[in-house]
């Protein structure tokens, strides 16, 4: 018996020529409605599947190859066993499957395309049949590509097991990325936040206003499985928002864990500007966070928030906030007098609801994640077009990480291994290359995103000593006018503190702030004060490549440090810090993050 072409396509790019040449090599050709007109209308002889399936086709074509008569032939495997059933239903073996799908994607592109109009474009018929065919590429070959047809004619009869391979694997993706435009189709129309009630009662997804920037639309974020992890509560999150609402969440998630204490974090642009856990205030701390006016009383949550909104209160302008426990009133209250873009939280005490609700008249995003929520242990992304796939970073960072000492000095106490896993979880969730320091339970300096280290270390040690000479008396007395801002006075102490030289109209406006304009602090003040910052911890996402970075980490008073082995220069690193007796822990964690 000679072999059998059945052929079905809605695209009917090079069908002709197909037909012919297999018709020339002997192929009998079966094939479904248009495509049967077509290609007997070229002349050509071939079968209409209702001769072997007995049925004509039905429900306005719904229904043309769903038979078993069709199924069978395809799918029927060089056994016995298959063998003697196809024999005993008078099934025939068909060995080419040529096949395409309607043009879903296509029809929902048009403008005013209703939901009727994309129903009747999903292809149910020809989607089986290139699954079947692919299934058993061992024998059958499947063309759902007109691109392949010649490199198919030249090769048959003897078509090669890679080619019936290559050809299985691409009707697969096709399959796969008609199926991926029919659910994210049907994902907005049934399972979309923000519509009218869903259909389908779940929300897996929730278009947004941009991606990135205000040009790249359309955006969305879904999930293909259950529902979206979190509800939105107030306002309307963006893009970016979500990117560090998600990233930060992970970070205070993990902080509790390790720490077993409440974590906070304020995030900008998928880095933390500042995370901490809730250890108590110093009256010195309270004025330097801005939090010694606050009525209500200081719970461990609202000390983490404190310590990490205060830490670079220049980079948290306009944070999104994380919290790892339910919201309370006093972080609340703490949180409605700071610009900020909106928090995302495990839950919310009604009163904290109520003042969150109030900020940006109403708009400000308020989110409220699912504590139970685990992502996928795979994760996937896209750039330029290629899809990449990793394990998810899910390395646990706790005391252990930090056991193997390698300095002379190997006193670690409990406080300095604390303040090591917040730098360290911190720079998890950071930009690479990046480098953390970290002091009673908070970062108080973070280099994020710099190709060389030495930089990553001198930022975040520039932002240590900044942080820390915000301590100062002179700093805490500073006669502010009256009713001047927050925000106004974070920039003008950070000016103050950063010794920046002003002059006409900046200078004016820097002095239009105070009663009577300070004196800025001398370089023996600023000298004496920072030589008192002691005891802070730092920590690196890969090694030191060159002791300068434990150099300038102990100007910064960094008495503890953590970083991975593997650099050349390792022994003059632990050189270096027993020079000025640091303790030096090597963990076997690479913590790079992009």
């Amino acid at each position: 018996m000679p072999p059998i072409a059945l052929l079905s396509v809605y695209d009917k790019t090079g069908l002709l020529e197909l037909a012919k040449a297999l018709h020339d090599a002997g192929v009998q050709l079966l094939g479904s409605g248009g495509t049967a007109k077509k290609v007997r209308d070229a002349g050509l002889p071939i079968s209409d599947v209702s001769d072997i399936t007995k049925a004509p086709e039905m429900l306005g074509g719904r229904v043309k190859t769903l038979h078993p008569a069709v199924h069978g032939g395809i799918l029927a495997r060089d056994i016995p066993g298959d063998a003697k059933d196809l024999e005993a239903t008078n099934i025939s073996k068909i060995d080419i499957v040529a096949c395409n799908l309607y043009p879903f994607q296509e029809t929902i592109a048009k403008p005013g395309a209703t939901l009727a109009d994309a129903v009747e474009e999903i292809d149910i018929g020809g989607v089986t049949l290139l699954r079947a065919a692919a299934k058993n590429h061992g024998r059958v070959s499947v063309l759902s590509d007109p691109a392949d047809y010649d490199e198919f004619i030249k090769a048959w009869p003897n078509v090669s097991e890679g080619l019936r391979a290559r050809l299985a694997l691409k009707a697969f993706e096709m399959t796969a990325t008609y199926d991926a435009a029919i659910s994210d189709y049907f994902r907005g129309q049934y399972a979309t936040a923000g519509e009218s009630e869903p259909t389908a009662g779940l929300v897996q997804r929730m278009q947004l206003r941009y991606g990135c920037n205000p040009h790249q639309k359309p955006a969305q974020a879904f999930v293909q499985h259950g529902t979206l992890p979190f509800k939105v509560l107030s306002g309307s999150p963006g893009y970016i928002n979500l990117l560090d609402a998600l990233n930060s969440y992970a970070l205070v998630s993990e902080l509790t864990a390790a720490l077993s204490l409440p974590a906070a974090a304020s995030f900008k642009h998928v880095s933390p500007a500042g995370a901490a856990v809730g250890l108590p205030l110093s009256d010195t701390e309270k004025a330097v966070y801005g939090v010694e006016d606050l009525k209500e009383p200081l719970t461990p949550l609202a000390t983490a928030y404190a310590r990490a909104r205060g830490a670079d209160r220049m980079s948290s302008f306009g944070d999104f906030i994380a919290l790892s426990e339910p919201c309370d009133l006093a972080t609340a209250k703490i949180i409605s007098r700071e610009v900020s873009d909106g928090i995302i939280a495990p839950g919310y005490a009604p009163e904290a609801l109520d003042v969150l609700k109030k900020k940006k008249a109403g708009k400000y995003c308020v989110l409220e994640i699912d504590p139970k929520y685990k992502p996928d242990p795979v994760e996937t992304r896209q750039v330029f077009g290629i899809s990449m796939q990793q394990g998810r970073n899910d390395a646990k960072i706790d005391t252990s990480l930090f056991s193997n000492l390698v300095s002379k000095n190997q006193d670690l106490p409990q406080s300095a291994v604390t303040d090591l896993i917040v730098a360290t979880l911190a720079l998890k969730y950071t930009q690479s290359n990046s480098v953390a320091y970290a002091y009673r339970g908070a970062i108080i300096g973070l280099g994020a995103g710099q190709q060389s280290r030495i930089h990553c270390t001198r930022l975040a040690g520039g932002k240590a000593d900044l942080w820390w000479l915000r301590h100062h008396a002179r700093v805490l007395a500073l006669p502010f006018k009256k009713g001047t801002k927050r925000a106004d006075k974070a920039n003008a102490i950070d000016l103050f503190v950063g010794g920046e030289v002003l002059a006409g109209g900046e200078r004016a406006a820097w002095e239009a702030l105070f009663e009577s304009p300070p004196q800025a602090l001398s370089e023996t003040e600023r000298a004496e004060w920072l030589a008192q910052l002691d005891g802070v911890a730092c920590s690196s996402d890969a090694f030191f490549p060159f002791p300068d970075n434990v150099y300038r980490a102990k100007r910064s008073g960094v008495r503890y440090l953590a970083a991975p082995s593997g650099s050349v220069m390792d022994a003059e690193c632990i050189k270096a810090a027993d020079e000025h007796e640091i303790v030096f822990a090597h963990t076997n964690l690479r913590l790079f993050h992009h």
